[in-house]
């Protein structure tokens, strides 16, 4: 629900009737900020697709995450357009396919980067808290699967949304066509109220849950002195800059719109009544979504640009080739794998010293 411009536009006609609407606003907010996200979300994810492809050798796990998310993001900027056109106008002439794929889109994107961002951070807390007994989970073909997997569960809530509901309606007049702002209450007590409990609990509740999670436990490990090696705080600032850039975007663009989803719908099955909480729950929603929406933009920038193997891959191409045997993995791990394994091969090799001394 992550989009329709408006699941909130028609609270039920009832309600419409004694309550009078106050967000007319939400139009010219609409097109700005969604023209706004278009230019900077295709300019970055396009570069973003480039790095991946042609510039950025060294691919592993955390690399198919990124490179999912980046498609992801890209498939809602190429709807917004679309959306851009009829929020000035009023008016969709582009049929009743193009708006159940917006629509489809539209939650894709959200839940999809939502997901995608929780493996990423699922992945740096197997580098980090558990470098060596996670070697075996973490893998490209594993990273695969875990992205079909995703791509699957967010599919099978967003194109039941986007194609299994009328997405289109006329005025009164006849003279202009709405799109994604004509569920009714019928709809949204049979279907929608049902399709918001799973996206909240699958997609959003979850997945915030194991940011955060992974996160504290990454603090943690990072915390104890045994990481605490040559070059060690240095590296332990990169991660914790991660780590507060990562939240920060997660929380920054998803919280106020899920949570006020939930209770926009309980004001569509009227379990919530009022005025007050009409105007309330209609007045947050477009700015939560246009919040919620810029998670294209800043997507790109969280990973490509703390990413210092990333950033390496751009600015010293010609020495990547020296670098190869370092994991990618690695460079966006702390430094505790790689003190740890230097701890163990001193010890290793005092052993051995003091063996042939004797």
């Amino acid at each position: 629900m992550y989009n329709t411009t408006l699941l909130m536009d028609n609270v039920s006609r009832g309600n419409d009737s004694m309550c009078a609407k106050n967000d007319a606003f939400k139009y010219p907010l609409y097109s700005t900020i969604f023209s706004i996200v278009f230019v900077i979300g295709l300019i970055t994810n396009v570069v973003a697709i480039y790095i991946f492809t042609c510039s950025l050798k060294l691919r592993n796990e955390t690399t198919t995450y990124m490179m999912n998310l980046v498609v992801s993001d890209l498939l809602f900027v190429f709807t917004l357009p679309l959306r851009v056109f009829y929020f000035i106008n009023q008016n969709w002439p582009f049929g009743g396919l193009l708006c159940k794929v917006s629509v489809s889109l539209f939650y894709t994107n959200m839940y999809g980067s939502i997901l995608f961002l929780t493996c990423i951070s699922v992945d740096r807390f197997l580098a980090i808290v558990h470098p060596f007994r996670s070697r075996a989970i973490r893998t490209k073909r594993n990273a695969k699967i875990v992205c079909v997997a995703v791509w699957m569960l967010v599919l099978s809530g967003s194109l039941p949304t986007g194609f299994l509901l009328n997405s289109t309606t006329n005025d009164s007049t006849g003279n202009a066509t709405f799109c994604f702002e004509n569920f009714s209450s019928k709809q949204w007590k049979s279907h929608l109220s049902k399709m918001v409990i799973f996206i909240e609990t699958v997609g959003f509740l979850i997945p915030l849950i194991l940011n955060v999670c992974c996160s504290i436990m990454v603090l943690q490990t990072l915390r104890r002195p045994q990481t605490v090696s040559r070059g060690g705080e240095m590296n332990k600032k990169k991660i914790l800059r991660m780590i507060v850039v990562h939240l920060f975007i997660f929380c920054f663009c998803f919280i106020p719109y899920n949570v006020n989803l939930v209770f926009y719908s309980l004001v569509r099955t009227k379990t919530l009544n009022g005025c007050f909480v009409e105007s309330v729950v209609r007045t947050i929603y477009p700015v939560a979504l246009c919040i919620a929406v810029s998670n294209c933009c800043f997507d790109p920038i969280v990973y490509y640009f703390t990413s210092e193997t990333i950033q390496n891959s751009i600015k010293r191409p010609s020495q990547m080739g020296r670098s190869y045997d370092v994991k990618f993995s690695e460079a966006l791990q702390s430094e505790t794998h790689s003190s740890l394994q230097w701890s163990l091969r001193s010890l290793k090799a005092k052993v051995f010293h003091n063996e042939s001394s004797v």
